[in-house]
């Protein structure tokens, strides 16, 4: 039973999660965290770390990772292959429909006009991440004790990085992760 309910819950993600893998994150979260409550708020902000880590779509990574820890090796294919199934019939249809209709107006106004709400479905999802990674317990509150001081300066940095060098997302991730390493030995809290 279980296999089924991952099975339908990842199809689900798959085939309503327009525009990559952070678009998807919203829905992910609704599936495995408010649904089923497979993980933890702050156990799907380290999924997505991980998912981000390593090679592949978030989405299957994430699908992976969650089969695994529900239901072992079958759980994750049970999960994986309910992620990508959909991708592959809608890329199969869009790929005849755009090639045998791409000039048509209709068809570019309407690519035109999901551009702006996948936008809204990524920057949904990074905030919510965001709040679960700089707010203790995941609440937005004006004082700031609620704020994990650490948390925010590796985001700061992180962003600065990634906006003004040419680094990439991994190893920006593992920079931070090693300068919280160091701090938390030094302040004797690793």
């Amino acid at each position: 039973m279980i296999y089924l309910q991952l099975f339908f819950s990842f199809l689900q993600i798959g085939a309503f999660s327009f525009g990559g893998g952070y678009a998807a994150m919203p829905l992910i979260q609704a599936q495995i965290v408010d649904g089923h409550q497979w993980l933890t708020a702050l156990e799907f902000t380290n999924l997505i770390t991980i998912s981000q880590m390593t090679p592949g779509p978030i989405a299957v990574n994430a699908a992976t990772f969650v089969g695994t820890q529900i239901a072992g090796p079958l759980g994750a294919v049970a999960a994986t292959v309910g992620c990508i199934l959909p991708s592959c019939f809608f890329v199969t249809a869009l790929a005849y429909v755009y090639t045998k209709y791409r000039k048509l107006d209709l068809l570019q106004g309407a690519l035109g006009a999901l551009r702006p709400a996948v936008v809204a479905l990524i920057a949904q999802a990074g905030i919510d991440i965001l709040v679960t990674a700089v707010f203790v317990n995941g609440h937005v509150s004006l004082d700031l004790g609620n704020v994990s001081v650490r948390a925010a300066v590796w985001f700061v940095l992180g962003l600065v990085l990634l906006r003004k060098t040419k680094l990439g997302a991994v190893p920006v991730m593992v920079l931070c992760g090693a300068l919280e390493a160091v701090v938390s030995m030094v302040l004797g809290r690793g």
